[in-house]
């Protein structure tokens, strides 16, 4: 299956419940109104974008169309589509994973899939050609460790754990020892799966921080949030939430392939003004892919 085919494909709910709708709506009305505005504001919303941007959106849109002296319903998608991805791209843009030494902070609450998300992550990182190490630093929840252990084996790359409900600082500590000692590239951290107590995630995150710097001074960091895309609008909430506490880098979204509220991509972009490195849309070893904002909106609003 090719690249766009398997992002489309991922998003197949998403966009049966934007595509066909829209359609529906342009196509019903012989003039453009109010009425069909509130329609489009109808679909979009149950797609799980937020009410502030899709009134935002939507702004825009009767903008252009008085801009343009735009008169058929038709026509209005094709200004949607480009209004949506605008939306998408309005966050920091990607930064691409430099050439220099790298440590990769992963975060996010439990049920996520951010231990399987970063197993592909490293699987990736490998097939680039980077010698990438990881680190099993969310040690308070119940076999985390040996899940990204299975993980290290399936990716072919080495790993650094130890027993459950040790310091998370003191594995990163031996992760970068061990990170120095054997040449890697990038050192992928599972850490932070809490969200209960934002004090005591702040310090541990501070802690890690403090070690990096101080044992990798000239190495590139990110940190980097798992997003279940199933919960729609409450992992915009968490994405605030954890921006305030975590400094964010990057965001990656999951589980696509099982809602239909993929609409939510858009408003997180949005908000937050961060951008989603990666998208989650199966189950598979192979399907983590980078995010485009134009094979986005291509698969979920097709020309």
């Amino acid at each position: 299956m090719g690249f766009f085919n398997k992002v489309k494909e991922g998003l197949k709910k998403t966009s049966d419940s934007i595509s066909q709708k829209i359609e529906q709506v342009v196509n019903s009305f012989t003039v453009i109104d109010e009425d069909l505005f509130e329609e489009l504001e109808m679909v979009l919303v149950s797609a799980d974008i937020s009410m502030d941007t899709v009134q935002a959106v939507l702004t825009e849109v009767r903008a252009e169309i008085k801009l343009k002296g735009i008169k058929a319903p038709a026509d209005v998608k094709s200004i949607l589509r480009q209004q949506l991805i605008l939306r998408l791209k309005s966050g920091k843009e990607k930064r691409e994973i430099p050439e220099q030494k790298t440590v990769i902070l992963v975060i996010g609450v439990n049920g996520v899939g951010k231990t399987t998300t970063i197993g592909k992550l490293a699987k990736n990182f490998k097939r680039d050609g980077k010698k990438v190490l990881l680190c099993a630093a969310d040690t308070f929840r119940a076999a985390a460790a040996e899940q990204l252990s299975i993980w290290a084996t399936r990716s072919g790359v080495d790993i650094i754990r130890r027993e459950e409900g040790a310091d998370p600082a003191s594995v990163v500590f031996d992760g970068i020892a061990a990170f120095k000692a054997r040449g890697a590239d990038i050192l992928l951290v599972d850490t932070a799966g809490r969200l209960h107590n934002k004090d005591n995630l702040m310090a541990e995150l501070a802690k890690i921080s403090r070690i990096v710097t101080k044992e990798l001074p000239d190495a590139a960091r990110e940190t980097i949030l798992i997003l279940d895309a199933t919960t729609g609008q409450n992992a915009l909430t968490q994405a605030q939430a954890f921006e305030k506490t975590a400094g964010l880098t990057a965001l990656i979204l999951t589980k696509l392939d099982g809602t239909a509220k993929g609409g939510v991509a858009i408003s997180i972009c949005d908000r937050m003004q961060l951008p989603i490195s990666h998208i989650g849309v199966g189950e598979g070893e192979d399907d983590l892919l980078p995010f485009d904002e134009e094979d986005f909106i291509n698969a979920i609003l097709p020309e």
